[in-house]
């Protein structure tokens, strides 16, 4: 199955990713398809490939969590928003 997912290039302490097409099983710094874009968190800045985007969407590519709700805010897709992260239950403390 095919991903559309984030692959870390940033430096140390100044994270930058690209929007990558690749197969689930790889690897997220191995070879993908394609690029279809970047972002930057520092400065919430999206540069992406709209059109290539759309074409691997409507060829059955799936999105990460974390990568669809980039793209609904930025609105290249339309849709809900997914849960990005697994909040982690804490710890009751016994007094």
């Amino acid at each position: 199955m095919l991903k559309i997912r984030l692959s870390r290039i940033g430096k140390k302490k100044q994270p930058y990713y690209r929007l990558t097409i690749a197969e689930n099983t790889r690897d997220t710094y191995g070879k993908s398809l394609e690029i279809l874009g970047s972002w930057n968190p520092r400065s919430k800045e999206l540069q992406s490939e709209s059109d290539r985007i759309k074409y691997w969407i409507g060829n059955g590519a799936q999105m990460t969590p974390t990568v669809n709700n980039l793209l609904i805010e930025k609105g290249i897709i339309d849709g809900k928003k997914m849960i990005a992260s697994k909040s982690k239950a804490r710890k009751k403390e016994k007094k």
